[in-house]
Formats: C-alpha cells, structure tokens, sequence
C-alpha cells in the first residue's frame, strides 16, 4: 500500500499508521463451499489463519466438550494429591490471589468451589502498595498462624520460591497455578500446574490464571468424583463458574483462541444471566445491557471497576463483590467499585499531562526505540494503565516508574518485536525485583539504577527494533462499499466472536467518503455523518476528537460496523479505526 499522510495529528494516535490491506485468497470460495461460511467470514477467517473444515467447526462451534483434558497438565496429578489430603483432613485450605480482575475471579471461583462442598476455605489477596504483586513473606506469617493447612495460589506464585519454602519451613503445604512465565532458574519446591513448564503436553499454552484455575475444579470435581463425595445427583455443575472464568479472561487480555475461545464463549452466555449477585451488580453501574454482552463489556466497562479498588485502595472490595450473596450488599460494593474506577481515571490522565508536558522531547523520541519516565507521587496503581496509553500514542516500549524513598516502582508495556520480560531478564542485575511476560512486565530498582536501566533497554531495543517496527500497523479484512451494508452484514460478522486479543473485530477499508457532519462528543470522542454515493451513515471514533472539524472533507476510513441502540431504536453506526485522504491504491 503506498504511504498517505495524515489530515492533522491526533493527541490519541500521535503515530501514524500504516494500514495493510489484505488480499482477497483464492481459498475463500472454496472454504465458504466446504463450511456454509458466508463469503466474508470465510475471508475474515483465512486472514486469521483458520482455513480447513475442522479448524472452522472448533472456531464456530466453541463446545464444552472440547475442553482439552486436565491432566495433561504436568504436576496435575501432585497437584489433586496434595489437594485431597488437605481434603481428607479437613484442614483449612487458604487462596492467596492477585488484585487484578483475573486473580480475584480465580480466588472467587476456588472460593465459591470449596465453599459449596463445606471444605474449609478462606482467602488473602495482598495489597498492591504495602505488599507488592505475589506472595511475600508477612503474608505467609499471617496465613501459616490461622490455622491455614493448604495454601493454594492462584495467578502468581512462580516466582516466589523463597517465600514458599518459608511456607512449607512452617508447616503448610503448597500448590502454585500461575501461568506466567517461569523463570530461568526455576525449581519446583512444591506441586505446580502452569502450562509453560518444560515438558508440560497441555495443547494450550495462553490460558488466564482463571482459566487455569477452571481446569484444576473440573480436574478436582472428576478425582472427589471417584473418592466418592458426591451423592447421586449432587455433583457440583461447574458451568455457574463460567461467567467468572469469561470475566477474568478477557479481563487478562490473553488471546481469545482455542480453549480461551470456547471458555469465553460459554461464559458469555452465563454472564447475561449470572447467579452472582456482585456480577449483577457491577453490570447494573457498567451500564451493561443484560441481553446483549458482548467481549468488549468484560473488557473495558466491567474489569476496569472490578480492578479499580485494587489500583486505588483496597482489592478486598473487588473480592467482597464477587463473593457477595446478597443483592444490597451487592449494590453497595459495586458502586464502591465505580467510585474507585472514576478516581483512577482522574489519576491516570493527571500523570499523562504531566508526562507530555514536561518529560516527553522531541528529541528523545527521534532518538531512542524505547521510552522511559520517572516522576514522584505517581499513583502506582494506574503506572501500568499510563504505560498502555504512551504505547498507544508513541508505539514504542514505555515503562513508567514512580519514586519513593529510593526505590522505583515501574510497571511496562512494550510492542511487537520486542520481548520486554526477556530484556528485563537481560538487565536483573539492575533489578530488585520484576516479573510478566513478553508485552507486559512490572518491576522494583534502586533510584541510582534507573539510567543505567533505561540505557541497557535502549541498547536491547536499538538492536531488536528497526524504525519501520515503530509504527504500528492495522490489519485490514477488506475493502466493502457503504451500499453493501446491511443488518445481515453485522449478523454475519457477531458469529465470530468473542472478539478480542488474538480475534481483533473485522476491519473493512471504504475508499472515499464525503463528510456531511463533523462534531465532538463526550469531550475525546469524534462523532461524524459520513455518505458515500447514496449511503449515508453515522460514525463513531473513540478518543478521535482531534480530527475535529471534518465537515465537506473527503476521507478514506477503516471501520468496523456495528448495530447502534439508542432510545430503543437500533440503527447501523460505524466505528472508526482510522482516516487518511483518499488515495489511489
């Protein structure tokens, strides 16, 4: 595609984009013969690299009962065995969780589990500010002189051998599901599940910590099962959890393929109609239309306000919600969380002025393929979140970093290219602590360690990244003319999701369209009319206000359709992805 150039910088896109167009395959009518698949989803599909009969059934079809088994979960089996001694014992089982919105529906999920069989169970999930992310040792101090006989940890664990011998030192034993990557020096002190283990033959690697922990209930349930716990009729339905399994999820942002796929896929549908009164909840604040749940919901309206507390203040809130059984106490927890989620996005955009007003040159972006900022009295609970919205705007890896008491706090998130945790495994030296996997990393370093970590990273990047790397790319499903819109279209089109990581929604290229109506909405947000020969359609761009005014502009645009309901009437709208001048392709 030849280069275009853009009609005026965006504050929110600041990096344009290159857009590549997709060529139409020649296996399309064959494989839309072969399934039933519609001309367009065939095309959306091969673009996704599914492309033979059976791959297209799984991907359309997401079953439970193509769930991969458990037990090819290496250590599954120590695993069940530690668990049902525990079991047998009657001895107090305690989930040490995270506080972000895949931990704490895994800590739910293992808690609703335990709870419904009458086993023992309590839970602790650290704090983000006093503790730190994973198991530390005054936690296990606490955990060990309650009586706890298990700890269980779900989402984390991997990288704590230390405090897990000091666990077992006193007298607990031990299970780790985490599926983060595993360190390189990494040695197994007690029974572990997470699928990156060396040797490990479960056939999916991208599983959330919920996820994994879905599979050790569905293992556990089958090994009660032939202990014989359960009476006739009285095994646990393990579908109530599913809702919880889709939320953290999505709200993980692993890719929505293989078994994600189908475990979101059932969730959704659960999630319209949760019997957990904290889901209920927190989707009456959300906004959320119960009919109609969409990936996009989870991921951006509900786990932002179930993580919100745990940013802010206090997680417990988060775990409170989800644990709820009562509907007022429900009602009371979930505006607790929408009340924190409006608070961290007042922090947030307090830190992203002041990054771009006074620590973000010219020059250090020509100049370097990675950013890195420091500052003091930065929320770091929302420095993650900020590093997210500098990648968006810069593409490059950004890590964001606040100072106290000598130390520095950083969270990071980098870019296709460049594996972030193996650079930071490169630098450890300079680091107290880190942890994450390729796009995303958190970390702790002296205050005197940080230019010498922000050269080593720019060295890394210098040698991984080219300058064509830093611009960032949009994958286009096709060009489609307005005319051809139409309800069956956007039907067409729902059939694939759950969208989302690994699934991004289609995106189709119109090659010119005039606009009739450019304005702002909701202060970020680009609100056009746009025509194309007869056709005329609304359309919406989230954060694209700085196109504004568009009015008797001509415009090539990348979009994705979707139904808009507003005041009951349902009409076609148009997302906008992106905008450039027309041009000849």
């Amino acid at each position: 595609m030849k280069p275009t150039k853009l009609l005026r910088q965006s504050p929110v896109a600041i990096t344009p984009k290159t857009w590549d167009l997709k060529a139409s395959s020649p296996l399309v009518s064959e494989l839309s013969s072969k399934t039933g698949l519609t001309p367009l989803q065939a095309r959306v599909l091969i673009n996704r690299g599914i492309s033979d009969k059976d791959a297209v059934r799984s991907f359309m079809d997401p079953r439970l009962a193509d769930m991969a088994d458990p037990m090819l979960l290496k250590g599954m089996d120590k695993v069940l065995s530690t668990i049902l001694k525990a079991v047998e014992k009657n001895e107090k089982i305690t989930i040490y969780g995270d506080y972000d919105a895949d931990g704490l529906t895994a800590t739910a999920l293992l808690l609703h589990f335990f709870s419904s069989l009458d086993i023992p169970v309590s839970s602790y999930i650290p704090n983000r500010f006093t503790e730190g992310y994973g198991l530390n040792s005054s936690a296990v101090d606490i955990i060990a002189k309650n009586g706890t006989g298990l700890l269980i940890t779900v989402d984390c664990g991997i990288s704590d051998s230390a405090v897990i011998a000091q666990a077992l030192n006193s007298g607990m034993e031990v299970v780790v599901t985490d599926h983060h990557q595993i360190p390189e020096d990494y040695e197994a002190l007690c029974p572990v599940i997470n699928p990156h283990q060396p040797g490990c033959c479960f056939p999916y690697k991208e599983l959330a910590g919920v996820g994994l922990a879905f599979f050790l209930v569905v293992a556990l349930r089958a090994a009660l099962r032939e202990k014989g716990m359960f009476e006739a009729d009285q095994e646990p339905d393990l579908r109530i959890y599913l809702d919880l399994v889709a939320l953290g999820t999505v709200g993980d942002r692993v890719p929505l393929l293989g078994q994600n796929r189908i475990l979101v896929a059932n969730g959704l549908s659960r999630i319209a109609w949760s019997r957990w009164a904290g889901i209920e909840a927190i989707k009456e604040v959300s906004g959320v239309n119960e009919s109609d749940i969409t990936s996009d919901d989870l991921g951006f309206r509900l786990a932002p306000r179930l993580n919100a507390p745990g940013r802010m203040d206090d997680p417990e809130i988060g775990l409170a919600l989800l644990m709820a059984r009562d509907t007022s106490v429900a009602k009371n927890l979930a505006e607790e969380t929408n009340s924190a989620n409006r608070h961290r996005q007042r922090v947030e955009q307090g830190i992203l002025e002041e990054i771009e007003e006074s620590l973000i040159h010219p020059r250090e972006l020509s100049e370097s393929r990675v950013l890195v900022v420091a500052g003091r009295d930065w929320h770091q609970g929302v420095l993650g979140i900020v590093a997210s919205r500098l990648v968006e705007r810069y593409y490059r890896p950004t890590l964001v970093m606040d100072i106290k008491d000598g130390l520095a706090v950083g969270s990071g998130r980098s870019i296709k290219g460049f594996n972030l945790y193996g650079a930071l495994c490169r630098l450890s030296y300079l680091l107290e602590k880190f942890g994450g996997h390729a796009h995303a990393a958190g970390f702790t370093l002296r205050k005197e360690n940080i230019e010498k970590l922000k050269n080593g990273l720019r060295d890394l990047a210098a040698q991984a990244l080219v300058k064509e790397d830093l611009r960032p790319t949009i994958k286009v499903d096709g060009e489609i003319s307005l005319e051809a819109l139409s309800v069956e279209i956007i039907h067409q089109i729902r059939a694939l999701s759950p969208f989302g990581e690994g699934n991004p929604e289609p995106i189709f290229w119109v090659r010119s369209v005039d606009v009739l109506d450019s304005r702002i909405v909701g202060e970020r947000h680009l609100k056009l009319r746009v025509r194309e020969k007869q056709k005329v359609f609304d359309a919406i761009g989230f954060g694209m206000s700085g196109w504004h005014p568009l009015t008797g502009e001509t415009i090539q645009m990348l979009f994705t359709p979707q139904m808009n309901c507003w005041k009951g009437h349902k009409s076609i709208q148009l997302r906008i992805v992106d905008l450039k001048r027309p041009v000849d392709l």
